[in-house]
């Protein structure tokens, strides 16, 4: 590839998962899906620099222990579907016209796709593919040596 391409791409690829990153930061307060954006920025990021390689790793392991941790437990995967679909239905009331304090449609739109969201994952952590991608990346125990 040429020179200029490779800084072309370098350019788009700092911009991309900045706003990415920089949008998903904004999101962990705000109503949003801000660890996906958040993820989502690292992973276009780690694709030319190999210092967000390392935040990356983090957020998927911490991603894995949380799906880990809702797949376990019909308890805590009723209560992710309960929060799940009460966030679609918040998000729904200001599409729908409704006047809810401190909603707008556009925080609609962000709790609705947040519990979406939130309902895929539960139900795919308790799925047969979703109990195999658990069990492939939960980490291995060391056994001591006598």
């Amino acid at each position: 590839m040429p020179r200029s391409a490779q800084s072309v791409k370098k350019v788009l690829v700092t911009v991309a998962g900045s706003a990415l990153t920089l949008t998903g930061a904004a999101l962990l307060v705000l109503p949003g899906p801000g660890f996906v954006l958040v993820a989502a920025g690292l992973a276009v990021l780690a694709t030319q620099f190999a210092w967000a390689r390392r935040p990356l790793d983090r957020a998927q392991r911490q991603a894995w222990r949380g799906v880990d941790e809702v797949g376990s437990s019909r308890g805590r995967a009723w209560f992710a579907a309960a929060c799940g679909a009460a966030l679609v239905v918040v998000g729904v009331l200001p599409l729908a016209g409704a006047r809810v304090p401190h909603l707008n449609a556009l925080t609609g739109v962000f709790l609705v796709l947040s519990g979406l969201f939130l309902l895929a994952v539960t139900g795919w952590a308790h799925s047969p593919a979703g109990r195999r991608a658990r069990a492939a990346h939960r980490p291995r125990r060391r056994r001591r040596v006598r």
